[in-house]
């Protein structure tokens, strides 16, 4: 087990994820063009939703590379965190609209899953991580994304608790 760039990679994670909170926060809806451009597929469900927004997809691409760096890495394993990151983010919220959810709408797991296993997969050769790192990556993702939200919420960061 590599704790050190367990670390890392939740700290990079951080950045990834909360960087598009950050630019709706400072921006509001200006710039917040949907990803998939309000269309639909066959089932009249949107393709994300409304809340996937290139505003949100640059900010964590942008925001991350610089902290890798803070974090003594290169810029490009920064990059491959907020890449992975927000590609499943992009791929939970293509399937909780299949399923029926609502964008925005809470589904425990598929909501934190994707957006940290891929980055945890993307990185490993650069980390040095194994399957074990990113079964705790995955773990303390989701508990620390669940206490996060929830906290950030009560001061008025985030829209919902989840």
């Amino acid at each position: 087990m590599d704790i050190p760039s367990i670390a890392l990679l939740l700290v990079m994670l951080l950045a990834a994820n909360g960087a598009p909170v950050l630019a709706w926060r400072l921006l509001g809806e200006r710039f917040a063009a949907p990803v998939d451009a309000g269309r639909t597929l066959g089932d009249g469900r949107p393709l994300l939703g409304r809340s996937k927004t290139w505003r949100g997809l640059l900010a964590s691409l942008v925001a991350t590379p610089p902290v890798a760096m803070l974090l003594g890495l290169d810029w490009q394993t920064g990059l491959l965190v907020a890449a992975g990151a927000m590609t499943g983010d992009l791929l939970s919220s293509f399937f909780k609209r299949r399923l029926g959810i609502e964008p925005s709408g809470q589904a425990l797991g598929l909501d934190q899953v994707p957006e940290s296993l891929l980055p945890a997969l993307l990185t490993a050769p650069r980390l040095h991580t194994g399957p074990t790192d990113w079964l705790l990556v995955v773990a303390l993702f989701t508990l620390g994304e669940l206490l996060l939200s929830r906290i950030l919420y009560r001061l008025h960061l985030r829209k919902r608790p989840y």
